[in-house]
């Protein structure tokens, strides 16, 4: 890392649900939202971002933890926006609060760890895996 976020370090992000983003519950009349999975992927990018201008050309960051309430349903078509708060960094993790609202009402939150990688290594982790 070139340099630690500073603690209380704030990133927002905005997205339009789509429709390959929700589950779709037709049985018994049940409409489309937003699917939980999904919108761990809206709050990882979030956080993501956030680090980004912070990493070495060969560094990264991959989600190793995350713990989050999804509190109420969102459409295909609405707006999310995704928040990411650095809470705690501790050597290459980084700890967010992170939370999501749509236009209407605080959707979920959690917290969320994201560790710096360098990506050679990482490549030849995985390359052993693989094999």
């Amino acid at each position: 890392m070139k340099k630690p976020p500073a603690i209380g370090a704030v990133h927002e992000t905005r997205s339009t649900v789509a429709p390959e983003q929700a589950i779709d519950f037709t049985e018994g009349g049940m409409p489309a939202v937003l699917s939980t999975p999904a919108l761990v992927g809206l709050l990882e990018r979030t956080a993501r971002e956030l680090m980004q201008p912070l990493l070495e050309p060969d560094e990264r960051t991959v989600g190793t933890e995350i713990e989050l309430r999804h509190l109420a349903p969102t459409p295909p078509g609405h707006t999310v926006t995704c928040l990411a708060r650095v809470i705690r960094v501790d050597g290459q993790a980084v700890t967010f609060q992170v939370e999501a609202r749509d236009e209407q009402e605080l959707i979920a939150r959690g917290v969320h760890q994201r560790q710096v990688i360098r990506v050679e290594r990482f490549a030849q982790r995985v390359a052993r895996k693989a094999k």
